[in-house]
């Protein structure tokens, strides 16, 4: 009875593990976010970053002010501004400054980037599911623990230890995922997956934004941090006690040349296509943490009669994710069609639409930058689980997570410490200036370069059953060899009937 229900709902397992391991990366995601929106608190709190002149009442709008709060720069100034002998200015922690850029940015990547690449290694090699259960209990006791911290420098080591246990999400997840999926939802499933990014930076606008204001049990913004590593210890336990490792599809079949050489790990990862895909994901992903990291920010900022926090959520989580997922599709439909290629144009199209979009929402007022902020959105966040659909297929079956983890090694350390530019340059130039060069630029930047790479992959001939591989596409991935020693040839995917003069993107 009980074997006859389980083989009945048995069909339901691959979508509990993406869902499993999609929250577990949210949560991870959340952690490494929400300090952009509880950072004036926090710095309030602990005393780091800069201190500035700012509005503390919402009893009158901007245009109702003699004197903006901005205009002073000193604290004397400051709190000498009234109205009708009331103070509207405060001189306090503002959240921003270079404290705050390190903290944000370069203290999590240094950690993330390395470990990365050490947990891509044994991924390829230990059972993956028990390590990733132990990458979640560790960033969720990490975000625990941030909610405990007095001081600063407790708040930078813990940033490091929450990083070093999210490390090994993406690489470890993306061989699950890759094993547990067949090859034509790859683009779908790795999108999904990936949107935990935006999940997790969405959902920190209004926990990060509402939370602290309400002070449960008097805890203020630490109590963002309790909630969210409390449910990710939950999700370790699932992972670690529900999840089984799925059979590798292969050991080392596939690191064999058409040549019969053996195909070395370096050969694959200094393969020009493969450079030139990693440094124009960089440039994208720095645009998205320099927008990521400030925008709460930048919208307090410049809008402070508007609480935005509701609208950010509602662009991140339902507009992005309807990108992420439809970004998914029409990959997966037109490399069936038209060869790996495709997947890159998808890329290089998606981020040039939403770059005029993205400048808006820096450019604009309110009503305006929300509205083109849902557009860019829509396009932009296309990119993430295209490029790992891209990566996983484009290198040999064992040295995928390897791969990834050192694909994220590079992105993160190029794109995730580039945005510490934002503080200096937003001194000469401005904090709306700023964004638009390392923001919106750079997504047009990586949407050239994602052309540009589009050159380099193989043609529509490879998706149709009638590859040449040559030693410089440097593997074949169209067998695998099991551990036991069996070989079994993948399913090939519908193709049209091969016409050279159609054999063009």
């Amino acid at each position: 009875m009980i074997n006859s229900v389980v083989q009945k709902l048995k069909f339901l397992y691959k979508p509990y593990a993406l869902a499993i391991v999609s929250v577990g990366y949210v949560l991870g995601e959340l952690g490494h976010y929400m300090i952009g929106v509880t950072s004036k608190a926090t710095a309030e709190d602990l005393h780091y970053g800069e201190i500035s002149c700012q509005l503390n009442t919402s009893e009158y709008s901007i245009v109702e002010l003699p004197v903006q709060c901005e205009a002073a720069n000193n604290s004397d100034y400051c709190l000498s501004l009234e109205i009708n002998g009331t103070g509207y200015c405060e001189w306090n922690y503002n959240g921003l400054g270079l404290d705050y850029q390190i903290l944000a940015g370069p203290s999590f990547i240094a950690v993330f980037t390395i470990v990365g690449v050490i947990l891509g290694i044994v991924a390829d090699r230990y059972n993956r599911v028990r390590t990733l259960a132990v990458c979640t209990l560790i960033f969720s006791i990490a975000i625990i623990l941030m909610g405990t911290v007095k001081e600063y420098w407790q708040l930078v080591i813990l940033r490091m230890v929450l990083a070093a246990g999210e490390a090994g999400c993406n690489p470890l997840a993306t061989g699950l995922l890759s094993d547990w999926f067949d090859e034509e939802q790859r683009g779908l499933v790795m999108s999904i997956f990936n949107w935990g990014i935006y999940g997790g930076y969405g959902i920190a606008f209004p926990i990060g934004r509402y939370i602290p204001a309400m002070n449960l049990w008097n805890l203020g913004w630490r109590a963002c941090y309790y909630g969210a590593g409390i449910i990710g210890i939950i999700i370790a336990i699932l992972t670690g006690l529900t999840l089984v490792e799925p059979p590798r599809k292969s050991t080392s079949g596939d690191t064999t040349r058409s040549d019969g050489k053996k195909l070395s790990i370096w050969k694959v990862l200094f393969h020009p296509r493969m450079i030139l895909l990693c440094l124009a994901a960089s440039i994208r992903h720095c645009g998205g943490m320099c927008f990521a990291y400030n925008c709460d920010l930048y919208y307090r900022d410049y809008f402070p009669d508007y609480d935005l926090s509701w609208w950010l959520f509602a662009v991140t989580i339902v507009i992005g994710s309807i990108g992420v997922v439809v970004g998914g599709i029409i990959s997966d439909k037109f490399v069936a069609k038209m060869g790996i290629r495709s997947r890159v144009a998808c890329l290089a199209i998606s981020q040039l639409i939403a770059t005029p979009f993205a400048f808006g929402s820096v450019a604009l007022e309110p009503l305006g930058a929300i509205i083109t902020l849902g557009i860019s959105y829509f396009f932009a966040e296309m990119w993430f689980g295209i490029v790992f659909a891209i990566v996983v297929e484009i290198v040999p079956l064992s040295m995928r997570s390897t791969t990834v983890g050192v694909f994220l090694f590079v992105m993160n350390n190029i794109g995730g410490n580039l945005p510490i530019l934002v503080e200096p340059l937003r001194r000469v130039i401005g904090f709306r200036e700023s964004l638009y060069v390392l923001y919106a630029g750079f997504y047009g930047i990586s949407s050239i370069m994602f052309l540009l790479t589009m050159f380099f992959m193989s043609g529509p001939a490879e998706m149709q059953g009638q590859p040449e591989i040559t030693p410089e596409d440097g593997h074949d991935n169209r067998t695998f060899t099991h551990d036991d020693g069996s070989t079994l040839e993948l399913p090939r995917l519908p193709s049209r009937p091969h016409n050279p003069d159609h054999s063009r993107l």
